[in-house]
This record gives structure tokens, sequence and C-alpha cells, in this order.
């Protein structure tokens, strides 16, 4: 296992770098952040992303359901928590009510390397609307099921942590290459399960009523810089236009999405 995956404060800290660095500057070229505005982060793990955009001047909520990463959050976000700059909520989205629950519709909803966990993403998609103010948006970011390490295997030790593609293998395969490495993991299965192509996602967004402003895909994503000292790199403009072939060498993409009038 890579040590960013393992020392929490650690990939807190490289996330909050990549969202100062790179989120936050493509939504501002969406749309201008301005000081009360209200952001939504759905699976906001750690918090990060909550820190960056509050330091933006928005008053953020996150929402997550998984508690280790709720306790880190709260423990690393305590000033903000305090100053009522940032909330946490321990819940399914699906739980929540903006207005009742939450008090208030937003701005910008994010979801960072989220939509790609969730099994049924068109519902979660059309969902999201509920949450937006009338000229909301929403940012996403995810790595494309098929990109190299799609699977999230660099989370494995020895050489299935470092070998690419072979999440792409029949489950049965999958699953048996994990038991006999002794590393079988749910988590990776469902991964396998929910994993989204470019495809897919954008057909999610037209069949739910989204147009897309926005959009970057990265033939090295940006995180990678803080992980492995590679150097950013936007895709080729050639491959970025071939469907399904993109996804293979497509590590990351952005969207901003709406929805249509």
């Amino acid at each position: 296992m890579y040590e960013f995956h393992s020392d929490y404060k650690k990939y807190f800290d490289i996330q909050l770098s990549n969202a100062r660095q790179w989120i936050l500057p493509f939504v501002r070229e969406a749309k201008p952040i301005k000081a009360g505005m209200q952001l939504l982060e759905i699976g906001c793990g750690q918090g990060s992303l909550l820190r960056a955009f509050s330091e933006a001047g928005c008053i953020c909520t996150g929402v997550e359901m998984y508690p280790l990463w709720l306790e880190k959050a709260k423990e690393w976000l305590a000033p903000e928590i305090a100053s009522g700059k940032v909330r946490l909520i321990n819940s399914n989205i699906y739980d929540v009510e903006a207005e009742k629950d939450l008090g208030t519709k937003f701005d910008i909803i994010v979801l960072k390397d989220v939509i790609e966990h969730i099994h049924d993403q068109e519902k979660l998609i059309g969902w999201m609307k509920n949450f937006l103010k009338p000229d909301g948006i929403v940012f996403f970011g995810f790595p494309p099921w098929q990109m190299p390490y799609g699977g999230h295997q660099q989370m494995l030790q020895g050489w299935l942590g470092k070998t690419p593609y072979w999440h792409m293998l029949p489950m049965p395969l999958f699953k048996g290459l994990l038991r006999m490495n002794n590393q079988y993991s749910e988590d990776l299965v469902e991964i396998k399960e929910t994993g989204i192509s470019i495809e897919r996602f954008e057909s999610i967004l037209h069949k739910t009523g989204y147009r897309i402003i926005k959009q970057k895909h990265w033939m090295i994503n940006p995180v990678y810089e803080y992980k492995f000292g590679w150097k950013p790199k936007v895709q080729f403009g050639l491959i970025k236009a071939i469907p399904f072939v993109r996804n293979f060498f497509t590590t990351a993409v952005y969207y901003i999405i709406t929805p249509k009038d």
C-alpha cells in the first residue's frame, strides 16, 4: 500500500493542495466564487475540499457515511467548524432533505472521487437537482473505470498493487487473484461493480437533464504530482475525441454541469 493511503494526515494534505491548485481554479472558470456561497460536498471524506472552499469564502456542508473519515474531518476541520464555516453531516445523502435538514439549497455541489463508488449512479445524479439553487453547478472528478488503475488496485500490496489493467479481468478471475494473494477486499469488488466510463457518465447526464458547462480530461491526474512527482498533463485532443478508447489512457476527468433550462 502506498504511504499516502495509510498516513491519513498526509493524504488530507495532498488532497488539500490538489484542491487549492487545480479544483478551485477549474470551478472558478465556470462560476465565480463569492463570499457566503453555499457549498455541499457529497462523500466529503476527511474534509480537504471543504477547507479549500471555505478558504475561498464558501459556507460548506459535508455529508459522509464512513465513520473514520468523519472522525478525521472533525479533528482537522475543528477551526472551521467552530467558526461556522463548515458543518459535517453523518448520513446517507438520500436520507437528507436540502431545505428541511440543511436549511438551504446550494450554489455548488462537489463530488470528488465519489461517483465511481455509487451503485445507482443515475439515481444520485438526478437526485442532486433537489439540492441545487436555480443557477447552481455540480463538480465531478473521477477516474474512468478502464484507466490503468481504475480498480483502485494501488491500495494492495506487492505486484497486485503495481500492475495496471488487471482489474478488468472477469469477476471470477478478479476475485480469484485477490484470494490467491490473501488480499480479498469487498471494497475492491464493489468498485469493480460500480466503475464508470466517460461515455456512461455523459449518457447519464443526458438522461437526467443536465448540460455540461466545462470539462477537462487528464492524461496524468493532477494529484499524481503530489503522490508520485509526475507533472499533470491534459489529455491529447485526438485521444479525447475517440470514444471508449480514451478511457484506457485518461487517468482522471473533471466536469462541471448544471440542470438544463
